[in-house]
């Protein structure tokens, strides 16, 4: 999506604050990411070879090497913003990601915002000038760039320590779906929900610790509307959901992979 999607930071500071980035978390996962840990013995993967199939399966579906192997993906399109069951805000964007971490995100109609984030850190350009990212906002970039539907099938589901098993049936958006469940080193648990007959993912499910409410929060993003761009399955539509509650709502309108970025298009100068 770039990441899972990309809900803008919004006129709305209250919305912000849910949102953050591109398919923003409110909340920073226990721990430090990986990049910031300290080097630690392997630990073997356990994995039920009926979950690895269905993986399998999956990033087949998806596009297998195509999708495996792309390096970057250019979208565009408009993102909505909930707030309270309603809509709080709509904005036309344009993402570009480099995988596995840096993104240029800009949105807005006359003068447009603009977000950089490059690995563990972040900037945002406006026409007041450029400053850091505030701490939540990368944070929950840092966060949901990692479980996004290409970090987790490229990269996540093969990490050392990583347990992952069948799980139950259950249906998104009235299609009948089959679970897997990831454990992940650290213990964050995610689920993913593949579509029953194309095997395509549906939604990415995952618990996020809230350290300053002292509460667990639950994130989904559910993906829709697949279309084949470049050899790759791509989801068009994508909803955001906190604690059950839709929260953003992404519709591409144009989508491409592997195109060239210029050099510095990931800082801020």
């Amino acid at each position: 999506m770039e990441a899972t999607f990309s809900v803008v930071k919004s006129l709305h500071t209250k919305a912000l604050g849910i949102l953050g980035g591109i398919a923003m978390v409110a909340a920073v996962i226990s721990g430090k990411p990986p990049a910031q840990q300290r080097a630690a013995p392997q630990q073997s993967q356990h994995i039920d070879p009926r979950a690895r199939q269905m993986l399998d399966r999956a990033i087949q579906a998806m596009g297998g090497q195509a999708f495996l192997h792309a390096k970057s993906l250019t979208t565009k399109g408009r993102a909505f913003f909930f707030q309270d069951g309603a809509t709080a805000g709509m904005e036309p964007f344009e993402s570009y990601v480099l995988y596995p971490d840096k993104r240029r995100f800009s949105y807005g109609k006359t003068k447009p915002v603009l977000l950089i984030n490059n690995g563990e850190k972040g900037w945002e350009l406006d026409r007041y000038g450029l400053i850091a990212q505030p701490d939540q906002q990368l944070q929950g970039w840092i966060t949901a760039n990692r479980y996004s539907l290409e970090n987790l099938l490229r990269l996540r589901i093969n990490e050392p320590g990583v347990l992952i098993q069948i799980g139950k049936a259950d249906f998104v958006d009235n299609a009948a779906t089959q679970g897997i469940e990831i454990i992940a080193a650290g213990g964050t648990s995610v689920r993913l929900d593949l579509h029953r007959q194309t095997f395509v993912p549906t939604r990415i499910t995952y618990r996020v610790r809230n350290v300053k409410e002292e509460a667990w929060d639950d994130y989904a993003d559910a993906y829709a509307d697949y279309k084949t761009i470049d050899g790759i399955q791509t989801p068009m539509h994508i909803t955001r959901y906190l604690l059950g509650d839709r929260i953003g709502e992404t519709f591409r309108n144009a989508a491409k992979y592997n195109e060239e970025y210029p050099p510095n298009y990931f800082t801020p100068e």
